[in-house]
This record gives C-alpha cells, sequence and structure tokens, in this order.
C-alpha cells in the first residue's frame, strides 16, 4: 500500500524548460524572490569551473538576474555589472560584492546603453524571462562579436535518492539531461558546457536549499511546514543522514554560448 503522506515518484523531468500554466502563472512564481534572499545566498551552488571558463576573454560582463551575485561574483573582467528585478536580492548582492555595480531592472529592460557589453550571463535567470524580447533588448546592448551564456544548476536526478529529494523538495526548475533552451533571433548556440559536479550540505542546509525554491516561498506556513516534515523525515529516517553529516549532493550543470 502506497503511503499517502509519501507518494510514487513521477518520472525524471523530460523538460527542457520549467512548466507555467501562462504569463500570470511565471509572474507569479517569479516574484516569491522577493524574499529570501538570505537564505538563497548562503546555500545556493555556485558555479563549477568549466563554465566559469565559458565566459572568459571578455572585456565587459553584464549578469542579468544576477540574484545575491552566485555566479557575478566568480566572472573575471575588466568590468562586471550585474541586475536584478528583486531589491531583496539586490540588498544581499551588495553586501556580498560592494565593488560591482548592481541595479533593478530585468532582461527585457537593462536601462543599458546600446552596444556597450561584450558577454551578458544569465543563470539560472532564461526561463524567467520573455525569450524573444530579451534576445531583441541583448541584441541592443551587446557589442559586435559579443555573446550570451545561459546556465544551469539542476540537482542530478538520475541517481534515484536525489530524484526523490527533488520532488519532496519541489524543485520544478529541474530539466531533462541533454536539454536544449529555447532561443530567438538573432541568437544560436554556438557552444555548450555540460558537466557534473557536487555541492557539500549538511542534513539542514538542505532543508533551507527548499527554502529558495519559489513553490515554498509563495505557499501557506501550513505547506510549508508539510514540505519540512517530509525532508526532515526522508533525510534523516529514511536516508539516515545524521545532523552534522556533510553531504554531497549531486549536481549536472549545462551552460551554452550564444552567438550572432
Amino acid at each position: 500500500m502506497n503511503d499517502p503522506a509519501h507518494p510514487p515518484i513521477p518520472p525524471v523531468s523530460k523538460r527542457d524548460a520549467p512548466l507555467f500554466s501562462g504569463l500570470e502563472h511565471r509572474v507569479n512564481s517569479a516574484s516569491a524572490f522577493n524574499q529570501g534572499s538570505s537564505t538563497y545566498h548562503d546555500v545556493r551552488p555556485g558555479y563549477p569551473e568549466d563554465v566559469r571558463a565559458l565566459a572568459t576573454g571578455f572585456g565587459r560582463i553584464l549578469d542579468v538576474g544576477a540574484g545575491t551575485g552566485k555566479l557575478t561574483g566568480e566572472l573575471s573582467a575588466d568590468q562586471v555589472y550585474a541586475l536584478d528585478p528583486s531589491l531583496d536580492m539586490l540588498r544581499v548582492f551588495h553586501s556580498a560584492l560592494p565593488d560591482i555595480p548592481c541595479w533593478q531592472a530585468t532582461a527585457e529592460h537593462t536601462g543599458v546603453a546600446d552596444a556597450t557589453i561584450d558577454l551578458i550571463t544569465c543563470a539560472q535567470t532564461w526561463h524567467w524571462v520573455d525569450v524573444k524580447a530579451a534576445s531583441t533588448e541583448f541584441d541592443r546592448i551587446i557589442a559586435p562579436h559579443g555573446a550570451v551564456m545561459l546556465v544551469w544548476n539542476n540537482l542530478d536526478t538520475s541517481i534515484a535518492w536525489v530524484h526523490r529529494l527533488s520532488r519532496i523538495m519541489h524543485a520544478g526548475d529541474v530539466l531533462k539531461p541533454g536539454f536544449i533552451p529555447e532561443t530567438a533571433h538573432p541568437w544560436s548556440i554556438t557552444q555548450e558546457v555540460r558537466t557534473a559536479w557536487e555541492q557539500h550540505l549538511t542534513p539542514e542546509e538542505i532543508i533551507q536549499l527548499a527554502h529558495t525554491r519559489s513553490y515554498w516561498l509563495n505557499a501557506s506556513e501550513k505547506i510549508k511546514q508539510r514540505v519540512d516534515d517530509n525532508l526532515r523525515w526522508y533525510l534523516y529516517e529514511h536516508l539516515g543522514f545524521i545532523a552534522d553529516q556533510v553531504i554531497a549532493l549531486p549536481y549536472r550543470c549545462d551552460a551554452f554560448l550564444l552567438t550572432r
């Protein structure tokens, strides 16, 4: 008999992008990130060296949807800038990276002058934007021979215990292995990096990681408590982890370089 509190786990994701029912759903989900930014900064993963290397050789980089600066702080260029629609994210960003200029804006309306950027990076960002409008805006502000880099960390749900963890966390942004992001004129994918790596967290930090997901942030207090209870049951009782144990949490990281 199935435990109603822990239903059967659905198949591994076959999606190329997170599933939104429409624009309103996407906007409402994205609005979750107007809170919880300190936790986001503390427990969200950074990005592996293979991905950072893809962003080298560019003089002026703009990190769009920079959040708290998880990728921004790892970029190496003569000039690095950042923007994000969330003031709460920018509050933490400014505290963590006070020397990098940042401002409130969106991918579709950056507020940047024409042809003044050599590379735009979008880490965990592209699925939140209007792809056609953002592509047009990037074309305006990126100099000739410039590029766009799209990056996603995804929990490696090919591993059974991580797959179930992702479902309990409601990590709805897990994309299928080998996914291809949507692109629009004049940009097309010219390079890919697909790599595997690990983030090291304690069980309580994994629970905090769930607190950075839009599902949890937008949920009622009752649902938040249920998610936390289910995670504690899974991590401590089912998997047998102990409180101070450091767990290697497997990720896939997929990065794409787009050029005109």
